[in-house]
Order: C-alpha cells, then structure tokens, then sequence
C-alpha cells in the first residue's frame, strides 16, 4: 500500500534525508520518500500492518525533527 502525506514544519534537507533513511529500515517498508522541496512523505508498506507501520514512522520523524507533523 502507497500513501502520501503532507509534513508540516520540516526544517532542512538533511532531516528530511535522515527520515528517509531511518523510516526505510522499519519493518515492513518497503519504500519511502521524503521530500522537503515538497513537504511530502510517500510511504509504500505491508497493507496489513500499516496503522502499526505509521506509529513507528512518525516516532523516528519526531525525533529526527521533533517540530515536524505528518498530517494524516
């Protein structure tokens, strides 16, 4: 399953990469992107888990940028 969500307060390209890379090592992803020229996160992951999948996602985002919302 693919979903995108916006991001709010997203401050710099280097958080925005080590999202992306922390976010990619969650059991059951199997793809992300993070964009900070767009403020946008592009998940693909495991459809029957991926309510437990966000969670984790947006704990790694808070603390790599812990201003940073995924607007879901």
């Amino acid at each position: 399953m693919i979903k995108t969500y916006a991001l709010e307060n997203l401050d710099c390209a280097n958080c925005a990469a080590k999202m992306e890379t922390a976010i990619r090592k969650i059991p059951g992803v199997n793809d992300a992107t993070v964009s900070f020229f767009t403020q946008k996160l592009t998940v693909d992951a495991e459809e029957e888990r991926f309510e437990e999948i966000m969670k984790q996602i947006v704990k790694v985002c808070k603390r790599v940028e812990p201003d940073c919302v995924i607007l879901r």
